[in-house]
């Protein structure tokens, strides 16, 4: 990776993990660009700066996550991510070459534009407006519907906030459960990475060049997604999801004529 994809692939990562717009979407779509989909440092490094967007989250919601004294809320956490990993484990190989598909991602990027397009007339009556009234239950099943972001393009938040509304959390407490949902879904999905590429590639982590990308890779990831956390959350209360709706219809409908022509394989 050059320092420019390097940049440009961080940017990508903080901008969309936490916007219901796919991350690993806009990732394929990225590498396919950069004609870099196959390279096992850059499959390695769109994962290992995930961490940085981890930290955001932990930082901006500091007040959820410590002192560590809250069983309540981590048991809700470990309920909820208890899918993602089952499923994760059963399905890993299957997931991972669906991650090179740049047809699967225009698919799902349009189907989910068109639910969010209409998601907040589907949920319209919300009973739970705070984090201690979400039950273990309503817990899992947003795990569950977080799964469906095994699916490249469906994203991770879209999947797991409309599963949040889907059980009565109002649309800014369902996103925030969502970002709260990641921290240990994507610090498993990280470490279980980069265990191993340890012990398939240990000399991609052996690199100095390669660590020095990760490192500021993970810097630009925390940043930026900070910042996409606070306007999310900023425009959601005020606007609903309808933008970021027509936004994953445009860019699915886009992606979807270059694949079908032949520019993106």
């Amino acid at each position: 990776m050059t320092l420019f994809e390097t940049i440009v692939t961080s940017v990508i990562e903080g901008i969309t993990e936490f916007l219901p717009i796919s991350s690993t979407g806009h990732m394929i779509i990225a590498s396919s660009v950069f004609h870099m989909a196959s390279d096992p440092f850059t499959k390695l490094f769109e994962i290992a700066i995930q961490f940085g967007a981890i930290l955001s989250v932990i930082v901006l919601y500091w007040k959820k996550f410590f002192p560590l004294n809250k069983l309540n809320f981590y048991l809700k956490l470990l309920v909820a991510v208890i899918p993602a990993l089952v499923l994760g484990a059963i399905f890993s190989k299957k997931i991972d070459a669906l991650l090179e598909s740049p047809l699967t991602v225009a698919i799902t990027m349009l189907l989910g534009g068109f639910i969010l397009l209409f998601i907040d007339r589907f949920f319209k009556q919300s009973t739970v407006e705070k984090e201690e009234n979400i039950s273990l239950s309503n817990a899992f099943i947003i795990g569950i519907w977080q799964c469906l972001a095994m699916i490249p393009g469906t994203s991770r938040s879209a999947a797991s906030i409309i599963g949040g509304m889907q059980q009565k959390l109002s649309r800014n407490l369902a996103a925030e459960f969502s970002f709260f949902l990641a921290v240990p879904t994507m610090a498993a999905a990280t470490g279980y990475k980069l265990l191993k590429a340890w012990k398939d590639n240990p000399e991609l982590l052996q690199d100095k060049q390669n660590l020095i990308m990760l490192g500021l890779g993970n810097l630009i990831a925390f940043v930026v997604a900070m910042l996409a956390i606070k306007f999310f959350i900023g425009y959601l209360q005020k606007h609903g999801f309808r933008l970021f709706g027509w936004y994953r219809v445009l860019v699915g409908g886009i992606l979807l004529i270059l694949v079908l022509t032949g520019y993106l394989q």
